[in-house]
C-alpha cells in the first residue's frame, strides 16, 4: 500500500514538472493612444502656465544674484 502511494505521489510531482506542448500566449496589444477629454485645453494651459512660471522663477533668480552682487561693491 505505502509502495503504491509513493509511486502514485511521485508520478503526480512528474507530471506537474512536465512542459506543456500548448505555444506561448501572444503578446498583448500595445495601449491604444488616450482619447482626449474635457479637461485636456485646461491641462495644456496648466502646463504652459507652470513653464512660464519656472521662466519667471528663473529670472528673478538672475535679478537677484546681480543686486546682491551690486551691493557688495
Amino acid at each position: 500500500m505505502f509502495r503504491v502511494l509513493a509511486l502514485a505521489t511521485a508520478l503526480v510531482a512528474l507530471s506537474a514538472c512536465s512542459g506543456s506542448d500548448k505555444p506561448a500566449a501572444p503578446p498583448p496589444p500595445p495601449p491604444a493612444a488616450p482619447t482626449p477629454t474635457v479637461i485636456d485645453p485646461q491641462l495644456q494651459a496648466l502646463q504652459r502656465a507652470k513653464a512660464v512660471q519656472d521662466q519667471v522663477d528663473a529670472q528673478k533668480q538672475a535679478t537677484d544674484a546681480k543686486l546682491r552682487e551690486a551691493e557688495g561693491q
